[in-house]
Order: structure tokens, then C-alpha cells, then sequence
């Protein structure tokens, strides 16, 4: 598989809720199927086919074994670290998914924050911007949200730890091309 077709294979990957979900999940911890499926309330099996899925894509990493019963469970978690370096623009601006695949993610994540902003504490911060800015300003605030999204990952820890608190962070910021989409209103 080429570069350009793994890339687009894990963007189909995880152009999905649950996945989505599952990929915060492991930034903090290792974990097994059966924690994943406790924590986001669904069957065992479901969160190893999912599992499975972000694994074969390179989304995820085994992180070892653990005796259970008997059987062995492998733990897995999202190496976010990496993810961060494969996710900058190629060399010639463009992107190796087609608009339809990014639509499809963009409206995963879409999904994804939607349920998370149903449970809203009433303390945060949201952000929108679509405008114009030196580059200079741009890149600054680029690095700030880099900044920020490294501190939150590697400040995670599994979930319900003692002494943390619950939170959401989505980050996505790029520069615009001037050039109209088929789907931009007249």
C-alpha cells in the first residue's frame, strides 16, 4: 500500500463516532477491548471490531498483554505524538484525500463534538474564525494551538483518575485556498 493509500485508508478509519471517541480514549492510557467497551457503553465485541479497524490502519498500537481470566487482552493505545507529525500538509500544499473523504471525517468530527458539547460543564471556550490575518499572526496562533493540544495530550490520564478533570479539545486550524468548492454558497 502506497503512502497516499494508507493515509486515505485511515482517514475512512476514522471518519467514524465511535472511533473518534475511541482514539481520545487511548490518548491517556493503554487499555483493553473490555475497558473501551465499559467506558463508552458498548459490547465487548463492537469495541474490538473497532479496535481492529484503527489498529490495521496504523491508528493505533498494542501496548502489551494482560493475563484476564485465564485468556490474554491485548491493550492498545493511539500514539498521538506520531499522528501530530504525519498530519502536516504535503510538500506541494495539496492533500492526498479527495474532498468527499475529508467531508466524510469532518462530518465525524462534527458528530463527535455535538455529543460532547451536550455535556457541556458551562466553563470553557469556544472559538470561530473564517478571516484574514498576516502570516506572521497565523503561524504564531498555529503554534499556540500546537502548544496547547501537546500539553492537554500529555497531561492525559485514564479515565475517572482521581484528581483530573473531564474535558473536550478540538483543534483545527489551517490557511484557506482562495479557490471556490463545488459546495460554497453562491
Amino acid at each position: 500500500m502506497t503512502d497516499d493509500e494508507q493515509r486515505i485508508a485511515a482517514l475512512r478509519a476514522t471518519a467514524h463516532p465511535v472511533r473518534l471517541r475511541m482514539l481520545s480514549l487511548l490518548t491517556g492510557s493503554a487499555m483493553s477491548a473490555a475497558e473501551v467497551a465499559r467506558e463508552l457503553g458498548i459490547t465487548h465485541a463492537n469495541a474490538s471490531y473497532h479496535l481492529r479497524v484503527l489498529r490495521d490502519v496504523g491508528e493505533l498500537v498494542e501496548a502489551g498483554e494482560e493475563r484476564i481470566r485465564g485468556g490474554v487482552a491485548k491493550r492498545y493505545r493511539y500514539p498521538h505524538e506520531r499522528a501530530e507529525q504525519e498530519s502536516t500538509t504535503p510538500p506541494d500544499g495539496g492533500s492526498r484525500a479527495t474532498p468527499d473523504e475529508q467531508a466524510a471525517y469532518v462530518r465525524a468530527v462534527a458528530v463527535e463534538l455535538e455529543r460532547r458539547a451536550r455535556r457541556h460543564a458551562g466553563r470553557g471556550f469556544h472559538s470561530d474564525l473564517e478571516g484574514w490575518v498576516d502570516p506572521g499572526t497565523y503561524e504564531r496562533a498555529r503554534d499556540l494551538l500546537l502548544e496547547a493540544s501537546r500539553l492537554l495530550h500529555a497531561a492525559n490520564r485514564p479515565p475517572r483518575t482521581p484528581g483530573t478533570v473531564h474535558v473536550a479539545q478540538t483543534t483545527w486550524t489551517f490557511a484557506m485556498s482562495d479557490e471556490p468548492t463545488p459546495t460554497d454558497p453562491s
